[in-house]
Parts: C-alpha cells; structure tokens; sequence
C-alpha cells in the first residue's frame, strides 16, 4: 500500500469504513486530489474501482488525469495508463463512466466493485443516485462468503462535491440531516454516511499558496456577490438563480433582525396578525404556511402530506393558534374552491379573510391606482402607478418582499436609518426549516416583460427550469397583504341652542 500525505481532515476518510462518504466543500480544498491519491492506493492494494461522474462525453472529462498526476507526483510505480483505464501490477484497476448516459447498463459493471468516486456529486440526479445505491454491491462470491461468517469487505462509494442547491440529489438525500454538525465542526456521521467539510482554509497555507490559486480568490472576494464568492470559495449553497430578485445576503441580514439589541424596540409589533397559505394536492409540491406580526414573521413551515382540506385545516388551526386578524390563501388554481371551509373553520372565530389573486393585473390588480415611484426619472411630477409598474399581484408582492428585505440589509449590514414599517425580520425560532426558506427565496428570477412590467417567472416556468415550487416563499409573500382600511362615517348630530 502507498503512503501519502493528506490533510488531517481526510483521515476518517481513509481509515474508517463506511458506506457512503462524502467530502464537500469549495475550490482549492484538494478534496479530488486527496481522493485521487486514496484511490491510487487503493488500486496498488488490488481492489477495482469506478470514477465517474453524471455527464462524462469522453476520458478527457474524467479524472483520469487527475490520477496519474497523482500517481507521478507521489514517484510511484506498478501503474500503467492504458488511455482508458488504469492499472496496477497487483490487479487493480480503475475505469471511467458517464452516469447518466449509463445508467442502467452499469447496474451490472457496478456489482463487485470496491470502491465508486462520484466527482461532481452536485450534480447528481436523484435516478442515478437510486441506481447507484442499489448497484454498487457485493458479488455473488463474496455474498455467499459474508454469509457463511467471513470477514467480507463491503463496497464504498466516495462522492467529492460543492453544495450546489439545496434541492440536488445527494443534499436532500444526505446532506439535509449533516449540515447542522457540519457547521459546529465540520465533520458528521451515522451508521450510513460519514461527511467532512473541506475548504482551502483547512490547507496547510504553504499548500494553498503553491496552488496558485490565491490571486483567483482575493480577485474573487472583491468582484463576486457574496453568495457567488462563499459557494465558489466555501462551499455553500447557490440559492440564488440568475436574475433572482433576492440576493442572499439581503435574506441573510433579515434573520432574527428584530432580536439586535439596537433594534428591537424598532421591531417591537404593533399591528395585524396576517396568516398567508399556499395550498396544494398530494404530489410533490408540499403546502406553505407564513404568519407575519407587522415587521416580524413569526412563523413559517410546510405540509408534506394529505389532501387540500387537509391543509386548509392545518392552516387555519395555526392561524387560529397565533392569534391572526387576517387569514389569506393563494386562491389561483387549487385554492379556489376553499372559501367555504375557510368559513367554517374560522366560524365564530375573530379571523378575517380574504383570498389572494396572484394572477390579477392591470386595473384589477391591489394598490392599481396608487403611485408606486414619483419623480421617475427625474422628471419633475412624473408618476408611476403600481398598475404602469407590475405585470399582477404576484410581481408586486414579490417586489414589495425584495424591497423590505435589501432595506432591512442597508440598516442591519450598512448602518442606514430604515423606517421599520418598512422592513422585515425573519423569528428564526418560529421557522422550521430556516435554509429551505432561504433557497426558495433567493430563487425567485424575474422575467423580461415586452411592455417593460415587472414581472416574475410563474410556478410552471420555474418547474421546466428546474426550481422547486416556491411554496413557503409564496406564502411569505403573500403575508404581506395590508389589511383593507374601512372608514365608517359617524353621522353629525345637532342640538338647538337657546340664545338669550
């Protein structure tokens, strides 16, 4: 077996058994390098292994290179390249496939393989990881020998990645319940998964500067958002899409906003309670829920399961349990035939409610006539209308959440005095699941419009664009509704004077 020198983080990796493991992490954190080197050693021990990744069009686009770089760089011999593949005199081998080209045919290459690196598991699809998962198994001789009581060494799949999105295969399916260790100590694991966090600020530094790579990185740090930096460099999530009306750092200075010292009297809530709910059917997209106290969203979670009542009772009763004046729900579509059992749930119940059309517009939409920008363009009494602004409902509620959030990030983050009214703050105790939340609203793009309307990407559209329904975020929008005022006229009375 060769020796090598890897970062003290990788140990585990090395040493212990597991089925799955996972390195993630950003750019410059040898995370390939040092698997590359653990299967070098690996195959001058005999075992046979497969790297691959989910699109792979030739051996150019593996990490065939990346191998033998290796391989020279540690001086070691008994390998040869055979340009497809690479083996050693002990009868070890490595070969290279395309996952998603492949798939069902490497059912069968898989079976009685030692090892699987997935280079770019970011990008797996959650089809080849279920393949995957059941294909990388023992042969039949040695299933027959682990039967019979034998010490039998199970197959490991090694995935090295960046985060990606939250919605990628591999980081709702093992990442999702690794990330709150991962943040204490960068490191997780149960009797299924082993994870470790890898950045290039765990390199010996001299490694990093021999690299190169750090004039990419301070270039990075001056020129990149911050979402775009932290993933490149850091290995976080990319919730942000391309033109996502919400940049993450906004969403990030509104979390628990209301709990700085120098603010909380300037959050403290006064007005109405509003409860906003995104209905859906069985199926994959699950049901939001959103409560918002003035400038505070108390509450945000998801249904997963049932039928549409079974998630207008669900919201109701929370409305019903955070005390909410108003009850709002997204009556395009499913919601539509949900008014009478909102009026039964809330009967007798000191709850208002109204249903929200998303898809209205022009005249018809809310706030139509009011003026949304004054002095546009410098043109003195020139005015905007929220009808000349927004293409319907759905893109102003949507603009009004962007607006108070990038306020709420020029007071928290630039110092800036922000009238609260027009802010807002995310309780992250009553959120339950506060990095879904986030990914839902950093992925909010907008669209062109051809009569130059602000208009946002409808659900349909983000679907075929592969975003995930935006659910809790469309009910975090949709909290945002202000109450209608009604002015009741009080009639004048009159009383006769006597003038003596």
């Amino acid at each position: 077996m060769i020796k090598i020198d890897y970062v003290s983080k990788l140990h585990p990796i090395f040493t212990k058994p597991k089925r799955i493991k996972i390195i993630v992490g950003g750019r410059g954190s040898t995370k390939s390098t040092g698997i590359a080197d653990y299967v070098a050693a690996k195959m001058s021990g005999g075992e046979l292994w497969c790297c691959a990744r989910e699109n792979q069009n030739s051996i150019e686009e593996s990490v065939h290179r990346t191998i033998l770089d290796e391989i020279d760089r540690l001086n070691i011999g008994g390998f040869t390249d055979t340009k497809t593949s690479i083996t050693h005199t002990s009868g070890g081998r490595a070969f290279y496939r395309g996952l998603a080209r492949n798939i069902t045919s490497l059912k069968s290459t898989l079976s009685g393989v030692d090892g699987l690196w997935i280079e770019e598991g970011e990008d797996i699809s959650a089809n080849t990881l279920r393949v995957l998962t059941a294909s990388v198994r023992l042969n039949a001789k040695d299933s027959q020998r682990l039967i019979e009581g034998e010490n039998v060494k199970m197959p490991e799949i090694i995935i090295t990645m960046n985060r990606g999105t939250r919605q990628g295969a591999v980081a709702q399916k093992w990442l999702a319940r690794a990330e709150k260790e991962l943040t204490r100590c960068g490191f997780y694991e149960d009797d299924l998964i082993m994870v470790v966090n890898m950045n290039y600020t765990d390199m010996p530094k001299k490694w990093f500067v021999a690299s190169g790579l750090e004039q990419e990185r301070l270039d990075d740090e001056k020129k990149l958002s911050t979402a775009a930096y932290r993933h490149k460099w850091h290995g976080d999530y990319l919730d942000e899409v391309e033109n996502s009306i919400i940049k993450q750092e906004w969403f990030e200075a509104a979390i628990n906003a209301h709990k700085i010292d120098k603010l909380k009297k300037v959050f403290e809530p006064r007005g109405a309670i509003i409860a906003a709910h995104d209905p859906s059917d069985t199926g994959n997209d699950s049901k939001g829920l959103a409560i918002r106290h003035a400038s505070v969203v108390k509450y945000v979670g998801e249904l997963n399961m049932g039928e549409v009542d079974d998630g207008i009772d669900w919201a109701t009763s929370k409305a019903i349990e955070y005390g909410a004046d108003w009850f709002i729900w997204d009556g395009d579509g499913l919601g539509a035939g949900c008014k009478r059992q909102v009026s039964d749930n809330l009967d007798g119940k000191k709850i208002q409610y109204q249903m929200f059309k998303g898809s209205l517009s022009g005249k018809g939409q809310d706030n139509a006539e009011r003026t949304y920008q004054a002095d546009v363009n410098n043109i003195e009494g020139k005015k905007t209308t929220y009808e000349q602004t927004f293409r319907n409902n759905r893109a102003q509620y949507y603009t009004m959440l962007a607006d108070r959030l990038y306020n709420t990030y020029k007071c928290v983050v630039k110092g800036e005095y922000i009238d609260p009214v027009e802010m807002i703050s995310f309780d992250s105790d009553g959120i339950e699941n506060i990095d879904a939340l986030r990914a839902e609203i950093c992925r909010i793009p907008r669209v062109l419009n051809g009569n130059g309307l602000i208009q946002i990407m409808n659900k349909k559209e983000m679907k075929t664009n592969g975003i995930e329904s935006p659910n809790m975020a469309d009910s975090v929008m949709m909290c945002l509704f202000s109450p209608p005022i009604k002015k009741k006229r009080r009639e004048l009375t009159y009383t006769q004077t006597q003038i003596i």
